[in-house]
């Protein structure tokens, strides 16, 4: 089935089409990011292409946005027993979901707060399924959209980049991708700890 996308998406791709399949892949149907953004920043580098790299991200963050939004609204109005039970039934197995894997992205946004909707879109699997628990906790839609964003753009950013260099190599990219995922989860714990010290230094008393 991967393949008859891939070749569809080859066959038509636009700002249209990048937008759809990042929104499908962030919502809870499993799609890599890796076979949208780094082709369609090969594509642009052609010439004559009518793609821009600064589009495509901008089309990809837009449509992770949307996935996100279905996640979010899903979780926030279908409540955490059904999640869970739907998680968990051959649907859910079938879209590579499972009670764990929610819980494990739960977990992460109980313990690290609203900026895991930031940091979690770093990360594979919890890019996915972060906006999940934020639906549950009934997160704050404007917080919820500007770090989901943000989030996106960043690791489209880092995808377009990747093409570019690779060339659309799936072998170079799917290498670079793996490492370059430790290194955004380093940078994001760093991240996550400066906003925990920073929200507990003692603050100075002002002289009167």
């Amino acid at each position: 089935m991967y393949t008859q996308i891939i070749d569809w998406y080859n066959s038509n791709l636009n700002y249209w089409t990048i937008a759809l399949l990042m929104a499908i892949e962030s919502s809870f149907i499993p799609f890599p990011s890796e076979l949208v953004i780094p082709p369609a920043a090969y594509q642009a580098m052609q010439s004559g292409s009518d793609l821009n790299i600064a589009l495509i991200v901008v089309a990809g963050s837009v449509g992770a946005l949307v996935g996100a939004f279905i996640n979010y609204y899903l979780a926030k109005f279908l409540g955490r027993p059904i999640i869970y039970k739907f998680a968990d039934s051959r649907l859910g197995h079938f879209l590579l979901l499972d009670a764990s894997k929610v819980q494990k992205a739960e977990d992460y946004f109980r313990e690290h707060g609203a900026i895991s909707t930031f940091v979690g879109r770093l990360i594979t699997v919890i890019r996915q399924l972060i906006s999940i628990p934020a639906g549950l906790a009934k997160m704050k839609l404007f917080p919820f959209t500007l770090y989901t964003f943000l989030g996106a753009t960043i690791w489209n950013c880092v995808l377009a980049f990747l093409g570019y260099l690779a060339h659309g190599q799936k072998d170079l990219i799917e290498k670079y991708n793996s490492e370059l995922a430790v290194a955004l989860l380093a940078a994001g714990a760093l991240f996550i700890g400066y906003m925990v010290y920073s929200a507990l230094k003692p603050q100075k008393k002002k002289e009167s």
